[in-house]
């Protein structure tokens, strides 16, 4: 049955014959949800929420007035073919965001688990969302940006196409991102910068004290040692070994756009 006995839809809103609703979620008034849209289990949509076709959405996601998802890629080359956007679980996008699908056909924009969206705001065609993020308010992610796990993006940040946030990076309100952004620090500055580990999300991450120190080693020898970057990576293996500092080695030598700086 598309539309689970336990799901409540509004009088006035207009759900396809073929969407799948599941248990216990609640469809707005004036809400639209087109052909080809599976929304999951204790979801909640509010007026005026429209979900175009081809997208996925996972259990107990909540969305606000004016969220429109599966929009058309903002995207010259787009042609019109099946494309997706695939939504986790948990999450809470608030008034006013756009997420586009994919450009390429069969292509997909992928939402993770446990974000929490402000308002105002787009993520385009073919980005990569992770899990337990924060996004705030009139921020715009541009198409193919990446963002890692339990990373921060404050107000107002634009993150340039093909552009990755590594895993707990803090970027500050009003932020140009136009390089790679490595894990585990703080930026700021118009166009983005280094400014020393993102404690606060570490601690609250319940990252351990020698794990914080072999950051602060990892960041100096990164940022502050004047070492080729290799050679600086190479340090950072060899002093400061941890499965956290690994991974900022790897996303470095990953970077395709090159890393911004302090």
């Amino acid at each position: 049955m598309p539309v689970d006995p336990s799901a409540y839809v509004a009088p006035t809103a207009r759900v396809h014959p073929d969407a799948v609703i599941g248990p216990q979620t609640r469809v707005g008034e004036f809400v639209v949800v087109e052909q080809d849209v599976e929304i999951g289990a204790g979801c909640l949509l509010e007026p005026y929420v429209l979900v175009k076709r081809w997208t996925t959405i996972g259990d107990r996601n909540e969305f606000s007035a004016g969220v429109i998802l599966g929009t058309d890629p903002l995207d010259k080359n787009f042609t019109g073919e099946r494309s997706y956007l695939i939504i986790g679980s948990g999450n809470k996008i608030r008034e006013h965001w756009t997420i586009s699908r994919g450009t390429a056909p069969e292509s997909k924009t992928i939402v993770g688990n446990d974000n929490f969206v402000m308002t105002s705001g787009h993520i385009a065609h073919n980005c990569i969302v992770g899990s337990n993020i924060v996004i705030a308010s009139c921020s715009l992610l541009a198409g193919y940006a990446e963002v890692e796990d339990q990373a921060f993006i404050s107000g107002g940040v634009v993150v340039h196409q093909f552009s990755k946030i590594g895993r707990l990076a803090m970027i500050a309100g009003n932020v140009r991102v136009n390089s790679d952004v490595p894990p585990y620090f703080m930026y700021s500055d118009f166009n983005i910068a280094a400014k020393g580990l993102n404690l606060v999300g570490l601690k609250r991450a319940g990252f351990k004290l020698a794990e914080v120190s072999a950051l602060k080693t990892a960041y100096k020898l990164l940022f502050r040692s004047n070492l080729k970057l290799e050679e600086a990576l190479a340090r950072i293996e060899a002093e400061a070994p941890t499965p956290h500092t690994l991974h900022l080695t790897e996303f470095v030598r990953g970077s395709k756009r090159g890393i911004c700086r302090e």
